[in-house]
Formats: structure tokens, C-alpha cells, sequence
């Protein structure tokens, strides 16, 4: 018992752990000189790196503008070599960072399979008063993501409101991740069990791995829905 109590006190402890990764630090005086490169007026102190960095510790920890300046000056003085920045000029570097969501992903050669998937987020102080008043519907913003099954990687993602339909973002996400996937097998669950689909992915000599509804049918007008409904009723719907 002393023993997963302990356990359980180490994850605890854990949960409090920030790791600073530094690395950024062997290109920082590169980033300094391509960011100043033909700037007439006073040269950027701070490296487009360590402001990704000073935004997600903001994010972290839900830190305004102006304790970020705080955290940047503790900082300086713990390792002098970076500078303290004060919260106005932070706000908008952070506010014109425009960061590449898929530099860190790893390089594949081999054909993989990638699964498709979408999800709601509620926009914050947005709609409500227009619900209130004209008993409007709350719209919502909508992610479709894909995302490599080996490696749980994102490698594509398409923004869109809550009225667009999975099956119209599926064509680009696939040209999306085709950029940076060689992938042959795409799976995902009923809400993208849609002809058009299973007739793209066959022109692309891929395989479509999608939930079939229960009542599926066989005289459906896609030829290559028809062979997955059929297998389905072959199989069950369990197998």
C-alpha cells in the first residue's frame, strides 16, 4: 500500500516539471541577423524562437502580457544571454508569430495509414447575445485533422465553422497530407461513409478503411462503395 501511495506522490510531483529546451540557442544569433536583415530602425533583440517559446509559457500557464515581462526578466537574470522584454513589444511579436505547425514532424519514406477525425471548439464570448436575442444557434469553430496511426502525428489540418460537413474537408486534408505522408490506407468512422470518398481514394490506388452504416445498401451508385458493402454484409457488422 506504501508503496502506490508513493507511486502516486512521484506522478503528483511530476505534474509540476518544466523543461526548458535550449537548443534553439545554437541558431539564435542566425535568427537575430535574418530578422534584422534590412531593418533601418532599432534591431530585434529577441529571436522569432524565443518568442514561440515566451508564448507557449503564456499559454501554459494562462500568464498576461504583463507577468510574461516578469517571467522574461527573472529569466535574463538566471541566464543573462536572454534579454528582458517589456509586455507591449511581447504582445505584438506573439501577435505576428506565424509558426510551422508540421517543421517537428519526423520524416517517413514508407507508406503509412492515416485516420481522419474532426472536432467542435467553442469560440470564447462569441454568439452569445445573438442567441439570447434572435434564438440563433451558437456556431463553433470546427477542426479536421489527419493524423499518422504509427507515430499519433497531425499532418493535416483544415479550419472550418460548424456547418461544413466532414466529407467536404476530406479532399483537403488527403491533398494536404499527401505533402507530407506516402499514404495508402486512410481509415475513419461512418460520419465520412460517402461515395465520392471511396471513389477518390480508389483513383489514388488507396485503401478505405471507413465505418459502414448498419442499413448500408447494396445498390448504391459508387462501384467501390458497393464491393465495401458487400464485404461488409459478408463479414457483419462486428467483424
Amino acid at each position: 500500500m506504501y508503496a502506490e501511495w508513493k507511486q502516486i506522490d512521484e506522478k503528483l510531483i511530476r505534474g509540476g516539471e518544466l523543461i526548458l529546451d535550449l537548443e534553439f540557442l545554437e541558431r539564435y544569433e542566425e535568427e537575430l541577423e535574418a530578422l534584422n536583415q534590412g531593418k533601418v530602425s532599432t534591431p530585434y533583440r529577441l529571436a522569432p524562437s524565443y518568442i514561440q517559446l515566451l508564448d507557449a509559457v503564456r499559454h501554459l500557464y494562462q500568464k498576461p502580457h504583463r507577468q510574461l515581462e516578469r517571467f522574461t526578466r527573472n529569466l535574463h537574470r538566471l541566464v543573462p544571454y536572454f534579454p528582458s522584454a517589456d509586455y507591449s513589444g511581447l504582445r505584438k511579436r506573439i501577435l505576428a508569430l506565424d509558426p510551422d505547425s508540421y517543421r517537428a514532424l519526423e520524416e517517413k519514406q514508407e507508406p503509412v495509414a492515416i485516420i481522419v477525425d474532426s472536432t467542435g471548439v467553442k469560440v470564447h464570448r462569441v454568439g452569445g447575445w445573438v442567441e439570447q436575442k434572435h434564438g440563433k444557434k451558437k456556431q463553433y469553430v470546427k477542426l479536421h485533422f489527419a493524423v499518422d496511426v504509427e507515430t499519433n502525428e497531425v499532418v493535416a489540418i483544415e479550419v472550418s465553422t460548424d456547418d461544413m460537413h466532414d466529407v467536404k474537408a476530406f479532399p483537403g486534408l488527403v491533398e494536404e497530407a499527401k505533402n507530407r505522408r506516402r499514404a495508402d490506407c486512410w481509415l475513419g468512422e461512418g460520419t465520412y461513409y460517402a461515395g465520392m470518398i471511396f471513389e477518390m481514394l480508389e483513383a489514388l490506388d488507396d485503401e478505405a478503411v471507413i465505418k459502414p452504416r448498419r442499413n448500408s445498401r447494396m445498390d448504391t451508385r459508387s462501384t467501390t462503395q458497393r464491393r465495401a458493402v458487400e464485404e461488409f454484409l459478408d463479414l457483419g457488422y462486428e467483424a
